[in-house]
């Protein structure tokens, strides 16, 4: 599809790739990775044409489709409905939709044969591009994506950038490119729609290239990993795991490559210094200078994964309780949050709090920092110094420090070695700690900041999306910082390697409660996934009538028996529902039939009768569907 040929690009003084080369086959499912700054997303923009080589040449396939998600749409408006702005994807069926509409509009007044051949053709090739599904194939993407029935009829202006994001991705799927260009897709996405959008990748027939920091999301998308490194393109023919295994397989024997051949280079620099005196043996040293010139040396390896060697250390250690939360409640103006909940943080837990977006995980952690006005109490524990890292708190950095100035003056009692040690863990090494803050990028400010709450006295951390922003590499390192950190410390993240490496403890908010996992994150999806799956059974069987235990609290069996009144009255209003989405699906097939008889098609005044009655029945039939999926997630709540 596409062939990149000894291509070099310059960026002022620097090239970010020198002679590299790449051949993008069909069907190929691509990771591209590699340090930031390294020029991951300058060659997504080679690729799409935004940017031009400074040499070599960039073939593609005649008619190659490519669909691009970047950054900078977070910053896209439009008055129009989130739907309406996902099915504009579907170009050519929004044109043949007006031009169908337009066409019965001529046919009130002409019922010419001309007229009605157009329509004829125009009918047929929508039908032929699916078109009377297209609304139901946008509804279905943006609903895998986290919006629901009601956000997709909300403007876009509305949303905030990251959910527009959302929408332009799910834009982009519905588009159907051969080559998918998704730059860090994953950013603005929660674990539900993170996951969602692992299957629909695994699905995809077309091409793809992923730039990602999440390591998970690699293992279960791609199939080959290529690595920009030293303006270089680097090929693994497996996903995230197996490029670990075969790099470090690959640098070893480079390594022994390199002692072997410095070996060799030590004694022939002995010879040569040992008869280069000698007249007799002149020649013979000269010779052998040549071919120490012309050998091709072996470069020894980069560590390019650096260890974590700072110290994490606080005064004073806390109490057993750090946090206790007792009735909290917290809602917004037509959306409650959290209603009589509690919750307990002890002294050594590491919890990650996770779960979809707008359930209020960010809400609890401010709840938790006591920087969020709530009913109910936060009482904090006995010597408990807190640290609080949010993304708004890159804006609190002071922009005419240096690196190392905005940490000294944070953390006046570590010495500078200890400073400088920390920042080359955070990838600040040399001469970059005196870079100013207003020069860098937004992944290395959100690495100033984080190094900042690590070199803070506090031996209870509050992390909010402490990854975003990070590259593979920054991320391993928080995950060394974070597992030798032996306070307590509560974070959100959607990167499920950093939640499986670091936390011995799961929150979750369900039902507008805090609900505790005691384990790992692995032994927690595997709980849950086995949890959905019941309920989904249960759903699936909702007549089926679970025998009660004989012996049970009298406020029990009231409760119950009030809850299976309920459940029976919601059943029967299901199976009311079934009823009549079938009655309406059919209703609906006997309208399209109707469409392409002849006699109907071939009379203007019959065709628009029965166009007005199908597209009656097709709103009711969508409100219909509605309102039995919102009935059957309530029995499912009920059952639960």
């Amino acid at each position: 599809m596409i062939a990149l040929n000894d291509i070099t690009f310059e960026f002022g003084s620097r090239a970010l790739y020198d002679e590299a080369n790449w051949h993008i086959k069909p069907g190929e499912k691509i990771g591209l990775i590699g340090a930031n700054g390294t020029g991951k997303t300058t060659l997504l923009k080679l690729l799409v044409g935004d940017y031009t080589p400074t040499k070599g040449i960039i073939s593609k396939s005649k008619d190659l489709k490519i669909g691009y998600l970047n950054q900078d749409l977070l910053s896209v408006q439009s008055d129009f409905s989130i739907l309406h702005v996902a099915m504009e994807a579907f170009e050519r069926q929004n044109q043949l939709h007006d031009e169908i509409e337009a066409l019965l509009k001529k046919l009130e007044i002409d019922y010419s044969d001309d007229l009605l051949h157009k329509l004829s053709d125009k009918q047929h090739e929508f039908e032929a591009l699916d078109g009377y599904n297209i609304q139901y194939k946008a509804e279905q993407i943006l609903a895998g994506l986290g919006f629901s029935a009601e956000d997709s009829k909300r403007p876009l202006k509305e949303f905030s950038g990251g959910w527009r994001m959302r929408v332009m991705l799910a834009k982009i799927l519905l588009q159907k490119p051969d080559l998918l260009l998704l730059d860090e897709p994953t950013n603005h996405l929660d674990l539900p729609s993170i996951k969602w959008l692992e299957g629909y990748l695994n699905s995809f027939e077309g091409a793809y290239i992923i730039v990602s920091h999440d390591r998970y999301f690699l293992d279960r998308t791609v199939q080959k990993i290529v690595e920009s490194k030293g303006g270089q393109l680097i090929q693994y023919a497996g996903n995230y795991s197996f490029y670990i295994e075969e790099k470090a397989l690959r640098e070893e024997i480079q390594r022994g490559q390199f002692k072997n051949q410095q070996q060799k280079i030590k004694e022939e620099e002995r010879l040569i210094e040992r008869f280069r005196a000698k007249a007799s043996k002149a020649k013979m040293a000269q010779s052998r200078i040549k071919a120490l010139e012309k050998m091709e040396r072996v470069s020894d390896v980069d560590d390019d994964n650096p260890s974590v060697s700072f110290r994490f250390s606080f005064s004073r250690p806390s109490g057993r309780s750090v946090v206790q939360l007792r009735d909290i409640s917290k809602e917004y103006p037509g959306l409650q949050l959290l209603k009589n909940t509690d919750g307990d943080i002890e002294k050594g837990d590491k919890i990650a709090l996770i779960g979809a977006n707008g359930k209020g995980k960010s809400t609890l952690l401010r709840i938790v920092a006591n920087s969020d006005v709530t009913s109910g109490e936060v009482n904090k524990g006995h010597n408990v110094l807190q640290s609080f890292f949010a993304q708004h708190q890159l804006e609190s950095l002071h922009l005419d420090n240096t690196i190392l100035e905005e940490l000294q003056s944070f953390a006046p009692t570590r010495t500078d070695t200890e400073l400088r040690s920390l920042l080359g863990c955070f990838l600040f090494t040399g001469d970059d700690v005196f870079k100013k803050i207003k020069v860098l990028s937004g992944g290395e400010k959100s690495r100033v900041a984080l190094a900042k709450v690590l070199t803070s006295d506090a031996n209870f951390l509050i992390l909010d999306e402490p990854t975003n922003h990070l590259d593979i590499q920054s991320v391993n390192i928080l995950i060394q910082a974070l597992q030798q950190y032996e306070g307590t410390f509560i974070l959100v993240s959607h990167d499920r390697y950093l939640i499986e490496n670091v936390a011995n403890k799961i929150w979750f908010i369900e039902n507008k409660e805090i609900k505790d996992y005691p384990g790992s994150y692995h032994e927690y999806d595997e709980w849950y996934e086995k949890r959905q799956k019941e309920l989904s059974k249960v759903a699936q069987e909702p007549k089926k009538v679970v025998e009660q235990p004989k012996i049970m609290k009298q406020d029990n069996r009231s409760e119950n028996k009030e809850k299976s009144k309920e459940l029976k009255k919601l059943n029967q209003e299901l199976d009311r529902l079934e009823s009549a989405v079938v009655d309406l699906e059919n209703q609906q097939k006997n309208y399209e039939g109707e469409m392409a008889k002849e006699e109907v098609f071939s009379n203007a005044s019959k065709l628009k009768e029965v166009n007005d009655a199908y597209l009656a029945i097709k709103s009711k039939l969508e409100k219909t569907q509605q309102e039995w999926e919102s009935l059957a997630e309530k029995i499912m709540e009920l059952e639960a």
